[in-house]
């Protein structure tokens, strides 16, 4: 059998833990969409509670079929899932990844633990499996996750003009973000720093 690019792994910060997806996890990943209603924002794809149990078999289906791997985070302090992110899109022969299918419960927002994961990610992606670059995506109505994602140090790539189909019909224009592995340092320094100037506060 051919290895999988991504094996399963837990990776643990000092607020944030991920640990692949489960069909444990199923409760704790219902409680975490419905902390701030998520799934009404109509540019992102959190599930809804009745949801829940379709969004979960999808992302082991992508696990399973596509080489992806899925997560859920923890809030390390009080063991709770506040969210959940992914690794996907996976290109092993030429080492590309894209990190997304990202939502946290309203908790955790505003919180180190989206920086910390992204870290953790990155750091995991860059450095354990040899990537060259790593994409971000995102509604282009999605305001917030576009800034979110310049903020950590990736450059927008460009726009993919009615890229998918949206499940009420329109049509998503998808803003693409990278980081390539020669600016991984200078992004993994400024994601500590970030970190650091929280912990300050």
């Amino acid at each position: 059998m051919t290895p999988r690019y991504i094996e399963p792994v837990t990776l643990r910060a000092a607020h944030a833990r991920l640990e692949p997806l489960e069909r444990a996890h199923l409760d704790g990943i219902r409680s975490a969409a419905a902390d701030g209603e998520l799934w009404k924002l109509w540019y992102t794809s959190v599930p809804a509670p009745e949801g829940t149990q379709a969004w979960l078999d999808a992302a082991l289906d992508m696990r399973d079929r596509q080489g992806a791997m899925p997560f859920a985070v923890f809030d390390d302090a009080s063991g709770e899932i506040v969210g959940s992110t992914r690794y996907f899109n996976v290109d092993a022969r030429n080492r590309r990844l894209e990190i997304g299918h990202t939502w946290y419960a309203r908790r955790a927002q505003r919180s180190a633990i989206n920086t910390e994961c992204k870290l953790l990610l990155l750091t995991h992606a860059f450095e354990a499996l040899d990537c060259i670059a790593v994409e971000f995506r995102t509604h282009w109505f999605n305001h917030a996750s576009r800034a979110a994602i310049a903020r950590l140090g990736a450059r927008q790539d460009g726009v993919l003009r009615n890229h998918q189909l949206m499940p009420d019909g329109s049509r998503r224009d998808t803003v693409v973000f990278s980081v390539l592995d020669g600016e991984w340092p200078a992004v993994k320094t400024h994601l500590n720093f970030l970190l650091e100037r929280r912990e300050r506060r």
